[in-house]
């Protein structure tokens, strides 16, 4: 039953960022073109390097929620649903990040990752970890086509809630922010 729900919960909101929105391909090419990298607090996040072969591509803000649910005595993580952003006061939607993890433009283009095992950072023990992440599978032609690794850094929010679920089952929507860097191969 409470997974049904989730499965709801998610669908509503995908449905609702497709069905809200127009396609806005000029936000796109300016998130596409920011031409920086991230600067990682050495030594705690070296394992955030990219391989190298791999190369910037684009950087986009992100702004939503962890999604939680309490299993009687500790919250599980479920999903995040979160907007995409070309510029960091969170104009200029160009996308949507949920559960996968799932990056989908505007466009239709989207890539599912995973993190890669032994990496990851805490710089802020009030946030959550900033992360390595690897391309799974891409899908559609657009700026996610050919993404290789993701990282998400510079975090705010987002961790477990500090408090006991008063049901089994209860979900909690925690806001985050984060910053996602998106590399792609080498020409």
């Amino acid at each position: 039953m409470y997974e049904t729900r989730i499965k709801r919960v998610i669908r509503l909101v995908a449905l609702l960022g497709i069905t809200s929105v127009a396609l806005q391909p000029i936000p796109v090419i300016r998130a596409a073109q920011t031409g920086h990298t991230v600067n990682l607090p050495s030594p705690l996040c070296d394992s955030l390097q990219v391989p190298e072969g791999n190369k910037f591509a684009f950087h986009v803000y992100a702004r939503g929620v962890q999604i939680y649910r309490w299993n009687g005595a500790t919250w599980d993580f479920v999903a995040p649903v979160a907007a995409l952003f070309a510029e960091a006061n969170y104009f200029g939607e160009v996308g949507s990040h949920y559960v996968g993890p799932t990056w989908e433009s505007k466009s239709g283009s989207k890539v599912v990752g995973r993190r890669v095992q032994g990496t990851g950072c805490t710089p802020d023990p009030s946030a959550i970890a900033w992360l390595r992440l690897e391309k799974v599978s891409t899908s559609g032609s657009g700026i996610f086509s050919s993404v290789t690794y993701i990282q998400r850094v510079n975090t705010t929010g987002g961790t477990p809630p500090s408090d006991s679920g008063l049901n089994f089952g209860e979900m909690r929507e925690v806001p985050y922010t984060a910053e996602y860097y998106f590399y792609r191969a080498q020409d």
